[in-house]
């Protein structure tokens, strides 16, 4: 019986006979149960798609080049505090918040950019006057701040504070072509405390931001 595999390269006649003999010694020494069996024919099935599909060399920097030019431009702002809490209006901001914001802003960021969806700009040209504006009531300056970092998109994100135990996070995502509003997603939550705003941060970023279509202009 003509062997169908007779016409393959070496390559692939060689990894075919090391695989085999692999089996061999297997079946012989009585040491495969029926997962493992199966494990291994998988990987002979895997093994011979791979060697016998010819493909093009890419390398890393073409891929990544391929990506990024595919993928919207994101100007993603420093969240901000709204604190109309008794505590806020005693002690005024705490050094702990402020810093909350900051990691959770870090932490959208990293999300989005490690997604592959986005390609997350520098907001350092513009950080200063971003920070000395709020950006949830200025008339839409984050879309002009966006459009200055040629961001495709502007994202921008507040704490609502009511009391230690009531919280709130809203995230706004803008079309900074149109300044119109693409999505908005909040999510309640209880205790001021790194866990709490890092686990809703996260939440809304699985399940909001890099879900099918969210952030990406119409």
């Amino acid at each position: 019986m003509m062997d169908p595999f007779a016409s393959r390269s070496r390559d692939f006649q060689l990894a075919r006979w090391l695989i085999c003999l692999k089996l061999q010694r297997t079946f012989w020494c009585g040491r495969a149960a029926d997962g493992t069996m199966m494990r291994i024919g998988w990987l002979i099935v895997a093994a011979m798609v791979a060697l016998s599909s010819p493909t093009r060399a890419q390398s890393p920097g073409d891929t990544s080049k391929a990506s990024l030019k595919a993928s919207p431009k994101v100007a993603v702002f420093d969240f901000e505090l709204a604190d109309t809490s008794l505590e806020g209006e005693k002690n005024g901001p705490q050094v702990a918040e402020q810093a909350r914001l900051l990691r959770i802003s870090d932490q959208v960021r990293n999300g989005m950019a490690e997604s592959g969806k986005f390609a997350v700009v520098d907001i350092k040209p513009v950080i200063t006057a971003a920070h000395n504006s709020n950006l949830q009531a200025c008339g839409g300056c984050d879309v002009d701040l966006a459009k200055q970092l040629e961001a495709d998109i502007a994202v921008t994100g507040v704490v609502r504070k009511i009391s230690t135990l009531v919280l709130s996070m809203i995230i706004y995502v803008r079309d900074a072509r149109t300044g119109q509003l693409v999505t908005a997603a909040s999510a309640d939550f209880r205790g001021d405390t790194d866990e709490s705003w890092s686990r809703t941060a996260s939440f809304l970023l699985r399940n909001r931001l890099l879900a099918p279509d969210y952030g990406v202009p119409r």
